[in-house]
């Protein structure tokens, strides 16, 4: 369960982190940061922020109870290949012309890394504690 509840606890600073910046601070990090074209509206991105940083509390409850509640992290893994998939697939089709494809590479690889970890977490958690 180390494994499991650490890389809940990992990933929900990393959504802090960067949901706050999002939530505060939009268009600094969309056309500074990651170079993408000015939106017209920023709300959406910022209520995506505020979601974010709810994701993440629920992330550390999760680990708080990791013991109980392993197999929750299975909507956290399921996000994680979810948001992989999309990142990349917008990486090859779906990035404005003249604007840098990287921050959805970089987003699609940490997101897979994390599902990935997710799944070998769980894989030990339901051999400690099998449903029973």
């Amino acid at each position: 369960m180390k494994l499991l509840r650490r890389l809940l606890k990992v990933q929900a600073a990393c959504w802090v982190i960067g949901s706050v910046a999002i939530a505060t601070v939009p268009r600094w990090v969309l056309e500074t940061i990651a170079g993408q074209p000015v939106l017209a509206e920023y709300v959406w991105v910022r209520a995506i922020g505020v979601m974010g940083v709810v994701l993440a509390l629920l992330m550390v409850l999760v680990a708080q109870r990791i013991d109980d509640l392993w197999w929750w992290s299975w909507a956290f893994a399921v996000l994680d290949v979810g948001l992989a998939t999309l990142f990349a697939v917008n990486a090859l089709f779906g990035v404005p012309k003249g604007a840098p494809a990287w921050p959805f590479w970089s987003l699609a690889a940490l997101d897979g890394a994390f599902g990935a970890g997710l799944l070998v977490g769980m894989g030990i958690g339901g051999q400690e504690k099998p449903f029973v």
